[in-house]
């Protein structure tokens, strides 16, 4: 019988591939040619699978959003069984900085494409995230969760908070990107505000 193909499998693969070779070289210097090489497959194969260069982008960003995720988990496993907001928030913020080569690629193709998306009107078209305030949502979510129970000032924003944070984790992983600061030195200003923010005021 001839061998059963599981085409989810092949895309991840063929995503890996790019991922690889977009870490490696760029984004904005990788085709489709080059992804097949990578791969291991045949270009047409590649085309079958996601038909532009814009869509293969598209589920290769998504894949490293999903692994992004799990990184996420793995950090709040380590944690502990309840890690409360406090842990849960320095998980999120803390998993984006590139510390090591997957998360160092995670924001460096992150980034590329935000800014080729700028001035490529295909890759404009389809905007890589599905739910933009995702991340924003969420970390509001557990301020307020800490406000509900005592962490945190109570008259604190926690959606302006949310937007700083999530700003300066970005900044930061900039930062530690181009070799303008060490990412323990980046982690340490991080938990300088989060600190701040999970200080109550004194009565």
């Amino acid at each position: 019988m001839p061998k059963r193909v599981d085409h989810e499998e092949r895309r991840g693969q063929i995503a890996e591939a790019l991922v690889r070779v977009a870490g490696r070289r760029g984004l904005h210097t990788v085709g489709m040619r080059d992804v097949a090489a990578e791969a291991g497959v045949s270009l047409r194969l590649v085309q079958y699978y996601f038909g532009t260069k814009e869509k293969l982008l598209l589920y290769g960003l998504r894949h490293l959003t999903d692994r992004f995720t799990a990184r996420v988990g793995a950090r709040l496993r380590a944690a502990g069984d309840n890690p409360g907001p406090r842990a849960t928030a320095e998980a999120l913020l803390l998993t984006s900085l590139p510390t090591d080569e997957e998360s160092r690629t995670f924001h460096l193709l992150y980034s590329s494409y935000a800014i080729l998306s700028v001035t490529d009107e295909a890759l404009a078209a389809q905007p890589f995230i599905d739910s933009p305030d995702a991340a924003e949502d969420a970390l509001a979510g557990l301020l307020r969760r800490a406000q509900e129970d005592g962490l945190a000032d109570p008259g604190m924003d926690a959606r302006t908070e949310a937007i700083s944070l999530l700003a300066m984790a970005a900044g930061m992983g900039t930062s530690v990107l181009v070799g303008q600061r060490q990412a323990e030195s980046a982690a340490k200003v991080l938990r300088h505000h989060l600190d701040r923010i999970f200080s109550l005021p004194q009565a």
